[in-house]
């Protein structure tokens, strides 16, 4: 099952869908959503989040499992370092493993003075780094400590992110540099909205692969986080760091919100529908973002 997502990743074309566990006790509601839509036709696998934004949900190696055994296609867990020690993060690790959850995608996670649960407190013994140098280790069949395991666990496919955008380019590129280092395998970026943007990452990563000659390529993967709305395009411009809006996609959106809703839409669809199109022909290594809205999904997948 993973040796052929590598497979696809490395040599092929590859799409991610991204899925965000609600705040509920039962998963099961998302996968009867995907399924009912035929989702897992039009893509190679599956990510879960890990409580993003710090606000509860749903677990998402728990999560994982259960996309994984219905689908029979795997599953990048996420694991955020904000809620873990290293022993919690190891010991997940290893049962995540048992059950054949054995991508991960590392992340440092957001401020728990984020999270919706009164008085949370952040563990952070390190960022994304950290998660992967235990990864590395746990591939080597030892902990982090250096003690052998008594049984090894299987190996373990870790994934990394990068924002999309920085005004100055070096600093993307030394934010690659040190997520290929700890051997990640894969690099998904923030949402692009932006043809040259994306190009300009794909040659970034190419230039950090040829400076690691002796260590497996890394591969960037492109996020891609439709919009629909003038809203969300101005949010993402305004507020969240690494990502850049083109200004002709806020100028369009709210040209087509002064019309209407539908206009709205249907501006905002395109936009990210041609953008879809233009990526794959390029660099078909794809992830979709989409909030759970599962059947916007599926009109910028077929």
């Amino acid at each position: 099952m993973f040796t052929k997502l590598i497979e696809k990743l490395q040599n092929g074309a590859y799409t991610t869908l991204e899925t965000t566990p609600a705040h509920a006790a039962k998963f099961s509601s998302i996968i009867s959503t995907l399924e009912s839509l035929e989702l897992d036709t039009l893509v190679d696998g599956f990510t879960t989040t890990d409580n993003p934004l710090a606000k509860l949900k749903y677990n998402s190696l728990f999560a994982a499992k259960m996309l994984q055994d219905r689908f029979q296609k795997p599953v990048i867990a996420t694991m955020s370092m904000r809620d873990r020690n290293i022993i919690a993060l190891q010991s997940d690790l290893l049962g995540a493993n048992e059950v054949n959850i054995r991508a991960i995608l590392a992340l440092t996670g957001d401020p728990a003075k984020m999270s919706d649960q009164p008085n949370a407190k952040g563990v952070f013994e390190g960022d994304s780094s950290l998660l992967l140098d235990i990864i590395s280790c746990f591939n080597s069949s030892i902990d982090y400590a250096g003690k052998p395991f008594l049984l090894p666990p299987e190996t373990i496919y870790p994934f990394a992110v990068v924002n999309s955008y920085a005004k100055n380019p070096k600093t993307l590129q030394k934010k690659i540099h040190k997520k290929i280092s700890k051997g990640a395998i894969g690099i998904i970026t923030q949402p692009v909205y932006d043809l040259q943007n994306a190009k300009l990452l794909i040659e970034l990563t190419k230039e950090v692969n040829l400076a690691h000659p002796n260590k497996q390529d890394a591969t960037l993967i492109l996020g891609l986080f439709p919009i629909t709305k003038l809203r969300t395009a101005q949010f993402l411009a305004s507020h969240v760091p690494g990502i850049n809006v083109p200004q002709i996609w806020l100028d369009k959106l709210r040209a087509a919100n002064a019309v209407s809703a539908e206009e709205e839409f249907k501006v905002g669809f395109k936009l990210s529908k041609n953008l879809f199109k233009q990526i794959k022909a390029i660099h078909p290594k794809i992830h979709l973002m989409t909030a759970n809205q599962f059947g916007l999904a599926k009109q910028i997948l077929e």
